[in-house]
């Protein structure tokens, strides 16, 4: 399989790019000079009114009007626990269509590389930690979210399946826990991180003397500034070629098609809520509801296969914090 690099001449196709994700990546792409009309390159964001994602005979006849060069798809029906448990059927299906007509129309206009992004929730509840690529499908997955992490692992065997039978150059990542700036801060549907980040500003806003958060605080959980991840995809387009005999690969020698982006450190979530309690300046009591589910109990990323190739994460929590902090404060708050 040839080795394609990310160009500046590049027309790049950011399917979800106005999410969280997307828009970072985007703004990397930009910071580092690609997508630059001078160079001959572009970078295509079609909104939802523009491309609508679930519709497969818009999404074909864009592909083959626009024939995307470099494809990356952070496109999702994403939320949090309560989303997840309230609406497993739309999880399922509104992922599978997303995913599936974008990936399927890369390969037909033969986009030279894909990056599908998918999410840490893949890993079995109880997988050993921290979890290693070769633990996908080790186990019983998490109920909470098992529909989202169905229709990603779906997704990440779709990238295997029609590169090995195809030669099509399609890879796929898993981020661990996300946050940073374009988060979303749903009353329902955010997840943990801009949760806390919601409930305790507002709660020194309006001068409350009391936060209620969901379980038990104990459980562990890792993240990662969306901008490190964005950094992650570029450097994996130009860097990772799973062929290659000095690539990551799987315990049995096999070629390995996903790769884990973390931080490889993770962080109770009722220290986590101390924290950004601190950062905001809320002194009152936290509450934490136990008749609330937990999820998983522990999910630790192994990033060794990552690190062994060059990327190294480079933004703490604490800086990462005060950046989301501020960002929320200054466009939602």
């Amino acid at each position: 399989m040839r080795k394609n690099k990310l160009l500046y001449s590049d027309k790049i196709f950011i399917a979800g790019a106005n999410g969280m994700v997307g828009s970072a990546i985007h703004r990397q792409l930009k910071i580092k000079g690609y997508g630059d009309s001078q160079k001959g390159g572009s970078i295509l964001t079609p909104s939802r009114k523009e491309l609508n994602l679930l519709c497969t005979n818009d999404v074909k006849e864009w592909f083959e009007k626009n024939k995307p060069q470099i494809v990356i798809d952070a496109a999702a029906k994403v939320g949090g626990i309560s989303a997840n448990k309230q609406y497993p059927a739309e999880f399922i299906l509104e992922n599978l269509k997303i995913q599936n007509n974008i990936i399927e129309n890369s390969w037909r206009v033969k986009a030279k590389r894909l990056i599908f992004l998918g999410s840490s929730c893949i890993y079995p509840k109880f997988s050993k930690q921290p979890i290693k690529e070769e633990y996908l499908l080790d186990g019983p997955l998490e109920q909470t979210n098992y529909a989202y992490a169905i229709a990603k692992i779906a997704g990440i065997k779709l990238c295997e399946a029609i590169r090995t039978q195809y030669g099509f150059d399609a890879l796929s990542v898993m981020p661990t826990n996300l946050y940073g700036p374009n988060d979303n801060y749903h009353q329902e549907n955010s997840h943990v991180m801009a949760a806390l980040i919601k409930r305790f500003s507002e709660s020194v806003k309006y001068n409350k003397k009391e936060v209620v958060c969901w379980g038990s605080g104990q459980p562990m959980r890792e993240f990662l500034h969306v901008d490190d991840l964005a950094l992650a995809v570029i450097f994996l387009l130009n860097n990772w070629y799973p062929e290659d005999k000095n690539s990551p690969k799987n315990c049995d020698g096999s070629n390995l098609y996903h790769l884990n982006v973390g931080t490889g450190k993770d962080i109770s979530i009722g220290d986590l809520a101390k924290k950004i309690a601190n950062l905001v300046g809320f002194n009152g009591k936290i509450i934490w509801d136990i008749t609330k589910p937990d999820g998983t109990p522990k999910k630790q990323l192994d990033i060794n296969k990552i690190l062994k190739l060059g990327w190294h994460p480079s933004i703490g929590l604490d800086k990462g914090l005060k950046i989301t902090i501020k960002d929320f404060h200054e466009n939602y708050l």
